[in-house]
């Protein structure tokens, strides 16, 4: 098979070697009262190159290299942040090429009307509960995963024309500090749709502003109010300003949307598995479904960034979404791959249907947690017609 060298993201080609260091410390739980929380390792400066999809279980089971400082200390007082002290930026590498697939791993239907049937299906969307009139989806991820970009591109294709609605950081920092919930809008003229995409600071935004287990299971549990902003030394609490003691249903998370950047998955720090894993535990003791979205996609295949219906057909996007579920520790059944509107000033037919097939995707786990969940409610009903 073929190898050639592809350049992806930001800055030059890296140096062939690598610099050995010691082994990243793990990821570490911490308790105070009930108040659970944990930190990641710092994030690696690697300083290799890729040399091919053939032995990627090896490289990404294999401890990362340390940058100098990543001796540090890793925890801080009893609320530890998922922290990364180390700035992370788009890594040039190399890979095997894989033929395109024969056939498609999964089937779509590259058309207009796939893409009005999945708008009206989307925009008119509303809970199967009836004492809720609008679906809560919790997007979770590492800094740089695409969290924001993904719920601007979904109310871009509603709009009609691509806009940045939720503000979009770096790759190495955030630009969500807070809560913040994106009710989508439907087509001009006609009523928002029942589904808000709820936006929080991701993973790994460094010790000054941590983001705890504690607190994300307080967003999950609807304690946290809107607009919050996150602070390692200042962990949500039932003193905290505006703090929700006795959440209804509709405060709730319903649904927990894993985001990854498929550029990043053999870069990620070893512990940052493990700690995915613990999290998704915790958030299934909740009762709440959790489904995973893999981007930049078209960052790791030069055929779908060409033309994104040849998704399905990428060898090599099929197995990064295998490491990405080995990441996570969730089957590829869960998991969809998408393509963020990041560049480009005009919509893109294709882009869109693979945006709405994801909206729609993470609905069906909604609507199972509704199932699942009927709540002992003894107050009025929501009129839905309102």
């Amino acid at each position: 098979m073929e190898t050639r060298s592809f350049t992806f993201g930001i800055g030059s080609a890296l140096p062939a070697t690598a610099t050995a260091a010691a082994t990243p410390a793990k990821p570490t739980f911490a308790t105070l009262g009930s108040n659970s929380c944990f930190s990641l390792p710092v994030v690696p400066k690697v300083e290799s190159t890729e040399t091919g999809l053939g032995d990627l279980k090896s490289r990404f089971a294999a401890s990362p290299a340390h940058s100098a400082n990543a001796k540090a200390e890793d925890t801080k007082g009893a609320f530890n942040s998922v922290s990364s002290t180390g700035a992370r930026s788009k890594k040039a590498f190399t890979f095997t090429v894989h033929p395109k697939l024969d056939s498609p791993w999964r089937d779509v239907e590259w058309t207009e009307e796939r893409k009005m049937s999945l708008m009206k299906s989307v925009g008119s969307y509303r809970p199967s509960c009836e004492y809720v009139t609008q679906a809560r989806i919790l997007l979770l991820g590492p800094v740089g995963s695409g969290k924001s970009s993904f719920i601007s591109s979904v109310q871009s294709v509603f709009n009609g024309r691509v806009t940045n609605r939720a503000m979009v950081g770096s790759s190495s920092t955030s630009f969500t500090k807070k809560l913040q919930s994106f009710n989508i809008r439907g087509q001009k003229g006609e009523d928002p749709t029942g589904l808000v995409l709820c936006d929080i600071m991701g993973l790994g935004d460094g010790e000054m502003t941590g983001l705890t287990l504690h607190d994300i299971l307080s967003v999950i549990k609807g304690h946290v109010p809107e607009g919050h902003k996150f602070s390692s030394d200042q962990p949500v609490r039932s003193e905290t300003i505006g703090y929700v003691k006795r959440p209804n249903f509709k405060d709730k998370i319903h649904c927990v949307a894993f985001v990854v950047d498929a550029t990043e998955i053999l870069t990620y720090p070893k512990g940052l598995s493990t700690t995915f894993q613990q999290l998704r535990e915790h958030i299934s003791d909740l009762g709440v479904h959790q489904v995973a979205l893999l981007t930049h996609i078209d960052q790791i295949c030069p055929e779908t960034a060409k033309d994104v219906t040849q998704v399905y057909k990428s060898g090599i996007i099929q197995e990064m979404m295998s490491k990405a579920g080995a990441l996570l520790g969730m089957s590829t059944s869960y998991m969809v791959p998408v393509k963020n509107y990041s560049s480009e000033v005009d919509l893109n037919m294709n882009t869109d249907i693979l945006l709405l097939s994801a909206v729609d995707h993470i609905l069906q786990y909604v609507d199972l947690y509704f199932q699942d969940n009927t709540p002992q409610y003894t107050g009025p009903k929501i009129d839905h017609s309102l």
